[in-house]
């Protein structure tokens, strides 16, 4: 402990509003009362630049934006993670994560994965399948008139219908069910009329 006393006296010491706020607790410590841009991350929220969400958070605050975050939103429940934080001044933005939901889940040979890298305790039940896909539907339901972007590798595979076709990862995706799916923007303006785990079957068609 001597040789490492210097060390620990030098530590800095974390705050909760040195992150982006995940809960109206966090958001309440910084003093707001409205945000402008509420982002759903299908992966946890680690604020390190290898998390495409963390960084899109960063940049949208440093250009003075108030920012929040929600990882891994339960879907499958009344959707009190979706309705937490109220409605964004600007967007909501989703993010599937750092790795394409149908390789994250599934072995090339259609097995479900035991873990899941990019979640606490490598729970593998914590991300819907097309979270993208899933993520809109719920929060058109919920706030129609409030624009969704979407980004992330999920994303950019199957934005575009030719992309499709050239992504691996995607490729893959298809394989696992058989059939081409639509694009997120086109699949995502779908709504069902009982929440949870109808919004991932819906996503299958």
């Amino acid at each position: 402990m001597f040789f490492y006393y210097p060390y620990l006296c030098s530590m800095k010491e974390y705050r909760l509003t040195d992150r982006l706020p995940t809960t109206k607790k966090e958001v309440e410590l910084r003093g707001w009362n409205e945000l402008d841009v509420i982002l759903f991350s299908a992966d946890a929220y680690v604020d390190h630049p290898s998390f495409g969400a963390a960084v899109i958070g960063r940049i949208l605050e440093a250009e003075g934006l108030k920012i929040a975050i929600v990882p891994q939103p339960k879907r499958r429940d009344d959707l009190r993670d979706f309705k937490k934080l109220g409605r964004p001044r600007l967007f909501f933005g989703i993010s599937g994560g750092c790795m394409d939901s149908m390789v994250n889940k599934y072995t090339a040979n259609k097995r479900l994965r035991s873990e899941d890298a990019y979640t606490p305790d490598g729970r593998p039940d914590m991300r819907p399948e097309y979270p993208s896909t899933v993520y809109s539907q719920i929060l058109k339901k919920l706030y129609p008139d409030v624009p969704v972007v979407i980004g992330g590798i999920e994303a950019s595979f199957k934005t575009v219908k030719s992309l499709r076709l050239l992504a691996g990862q995607s490729a893959k995706e298809h394989f696992m069910r058989q059939r081409c799916r639509p694009a997120h923007l086109r699949n995502g303006r779908k709504t069902t009329s009982r929440p949870g785990e109808e919004y991932e079957k819906s996503a299958y068609c």
